[in-house]
């Protein structure tokens, strides 16, 4: 485990096992921070803690049990990046699973909050701290079957906007990234692990990739401490909205 360099700057990402998390660890490593790096599949966060030199700690959002005892092991941070989230299955709301609604509103909403509530007296202490919460386009608009993801990612912009009122004056900045599509693993979870309906919604289209949306985080988190940068919506060149996609032959 890597000594922290006390002139660094600390960043703390969620999530960090693959996708964004992962892309936001590494480029957060290149930017200069101190990285610790905080997700369920321990053995995946070594890896890429081994790869980059940060330091990795087991963690599970929807906990606050697990949430308590992750901030504890972390003397000081500056940056804390809530990017672990998901969704689950395209179910209309008349035949909703109230399990996958649960478990996306606990790890999308709730997860947010206990990390916040664990961590902001060190970020604040620090007297130069950023709270960024990666939320996504389902935050701003609505699609069909998508009601449990979007309402968890509606709540989610809500938090965030909350959170920057009630830390204004104080010397925390508060930033909402939110992408489009974006090819990551994100998919395959959404759909149980079935490849084919994984790859549909990236059909024809360029999408994302976790690097671009790395490059927001790091970007916002680089400006100057007077300097807030509130929201980022990113969306590949193919999409418009949600539901409007440029798709070639």
């Amino acid at each position: 485990m890597p000594e922290p360099n006390p002139h660094q700057k600390t960043a703390v990402v969620t999530g960090a096992s693959a996708g964004i998390g992962e892309a936001t660890a590494r480029a957060l490593s290149a930017a200069g921070f101190s990285v610790v790096v905080g997700a369920r599949r321990i053995e995946r966060l070594e890896r890429l803690a081994a790869e980059i030199g940060a330091r990795a700690l087991p963690l599970d959002v929807t906990s606050s049990e697990s949430v308590v005892a992750f901030a504890a092991q972390i003397p000081e941070v500056q940056l804390l990046v809530n990017n672990a989230g998901l969704s689950l299955g395209l179910d209309p709301i008349e035949s909703a699973r109230e399990e996958d609604w649960r478990l996306m509103f606990e790890t999308n909403v709730l997860g947010v909050m206990h990390l916040i509530r664990a961590l902001l007296p060190k970020i604040e202490a620090t007297g130069d701290g950023h709270v960024i919460n990666v939320g996504s386009t389902a935050g701003f608009e609505t699609y069909s079957g998508g009601a449990g993801y979007t309402a968890s990612k509606h709540a989610l912009r809500a938090v965030t906007k909350t959170l920057r009122l009630e830390l204004l004056g104080r010397k925390v900045r508060v930033t909402d990234v939110s992408p489009g599509l974006v090819e990551t693993e994100f998919s395959l979870v959404r759909f149980a692990g079935d490849e084919e309906k994984a790859k549909a919604p990236y059909r024809g289209m360029t999408p994302l990739a976790a690097e671009d949306v790395a490059d927001c985080v790091v970007w916002a988190a680089t400006r100057p401490s007077h300097v807030n940068i509130d929201e980022i919506v990113v969306r590949p060149r193919d999409q418009a909205t949600s539901t409007r996609v440029h798709r070639r032959p």
